[in-house]
């Protein structure tokens, strides 16, 4: 009994461990990289890459200062690393003023003053700044600065499949412009968990030490890595849908009578949206909560109660996000919600 038992287990964790490396495989072949290293999360995998990249102590990593390493991730890369940090101006596009870009990279090495720039870390898509895809032009001209000065380019690609989808290219005509990449297989790609880290393959070797270190090593990590490998094969044509529902939502902001919004629909690249209430006296944190919550009225109005989950955001604003959780019926319903929000508060606002 005992015996059998222990060959079923032995049997079942090779076959977990042959989709864990096939994940692998089949990522870094989409992705136009040597190899791949699947990760529990994108902020443990964007720190392994700070780790593999920047191997010192004292090091120097260059980040927008609205980038989402930068901003969410605890300073992860100072606290576990000692790799410090400098910030370029994230531009309203996601993208940085290249001359300043430059200003930032440190000369004179080993000057004992200053630490040694090491790595330029690019987002796309940018979270922060609504979903923008980085044109590739830009990418481009980053990957020639840091060749110039023997610097490295990490992408934080959370999204960069939508990035993909939303210009029409192939994952890898992106990423050749980068030397590694982090890709989240969670969000539009419907996967439970999990994030890919890509690069050459000295990279990822250093990369398993830097995950071992984090405690990002799991036996369980082919269960996982089957529900990634179907995000990749499978999942990535469906973003479309969500770009296109996030469009349709955006455009109803701007039709509302009369105008509580402000959408600037260029901007409106992928899945999330972010904008702006033009009204003063509705903050974003209480429309957000105007939306979450079902009061009866709506029930009499709408026949149904509908609950919208958004997020109040930088600058004033709000952010909302499209995902594999979210249909295009389900977009319909948040309109719906969304006027009649913007109805009852005018309402309100005439009786005062």
């Amino acid at each position: 009994m005992n015996a059998s038992l222990h060959v079923k287990c032995k049997t079942l964790l090779i076959f977990y461990m042959y989709i864990y490396t096939e994940l692998q495989k089949i990522a870094a072949g989409m992705f136009g990289m040597e190899a791949a290293l699947f990760v529990p999360s994108g902020t443990m995998s964007n720190l392994i890459a700070v780790m593999a990249h920047c191997w010192e102590r004292g090091d120097e990593v260059i980040v927008g200062d609205l980038s989402h390493l930068h901003i969410y991730e605890q300073g992860g890369s100072a606290q576990l690393a000692g790799v410090h940090a400098t910030t370029v101006t994230t531009l309203p596009n996601g993208t940085f003023d290249l001359e300043q870009l430059e200003s930032k990279i440190r000369h004179g090495y080993p000057d004992p003053h200053y630490p040694r720039s090491r790595l330029i870390c690019v987002e796309n898509t940018h979270n922060i700044q609504g979903g923008r895809v980085m044109p590739l032009h830009f990418l481009q001209q980053v990957r020639a600065m840091a060749d110039k000065h023997g610097l490295s380019v990490h992408m934080d690609g959370a999204r960069v499949m939508n990035a993909a989808v939303a210009q029409g290219v192939s994952p890898s005509t992106i990423l050749q412009h980068t030397h590694t990449v982090s890709v989240c297989l969670s969000k539009g790609l419907g996967a439970p968990v999990g994030t890919v880290l890509a690069g050459p393959q000295d990279f990822i070797s250093r990369a398993v030490r830097c995950r071992k270190a984090l405690g990002g090593g799991m036996r369980q990590a082919g269960i996982l890595a089957a529900a990634g490998k179907l995000s990749l094969l499978e999942m990535v044509g469906r973003l479309e849908e969500d770009h296109r529902n996030a469009k349709t939502f955006a455009q109803a902001l701007v039709d509302c009578d009369p105008p509580l919004f402000a959408v600037d629909m260029a901007a409106v690249e992928t899945n999330i949206l972010r904008f702006r209430l033009q009204e003063p006296t509705l903050s974003p944190s209480e429309f957000c909560a105007r939306m979450a919550q079902v009061e009866e009225e709506e029930e009499t109005a709408l026949g149904q109660g509908i609950q919208v989950l958004m997020y109040p955001h930088f600058g004033n604003s709000v952010r909302a996000v499209w995902h594999l959780g979210v249909s295009p019926e389900d977009t319909q319903l948040a309109i719906q919600k969304m006027k009649f929000v913007a109805s009852q508060f005018l309402k309100e606002k005439l009786r005062a």
